[in-house]
């Protein structure tokens, strides 16, 4: 495929990839950012309310 390029070890296995982000560049942001969201999937959550509360006794939030 033009505009990718495998890197092969010396059995000829493959163990990576070259993408040119010229052309692929907006398709590797969407697949990086897919990659991002499923590796913080697992992370803790904070309640928008404890957020809130936080920033207006941090004096960053006047509402």
């Amino acid at each position: 495929m033009q505009g990718i390029q495998y890197v092969t070890d010396e059995k000829g296995q493959k163990v990576a990839v070259q993408i040119n982000l010229r052309k692929f560049g907006e398709i590797w942001e969407d697949f990086f950012d897919n990659l991002l969201s499923k590796q913080r999937a697992e992370e803790p959550r904070e309640s928008i309310e404890s957020v809130r509360e936080r920033l207006r006794k941090q004096g960053k939030l006047h509402v």
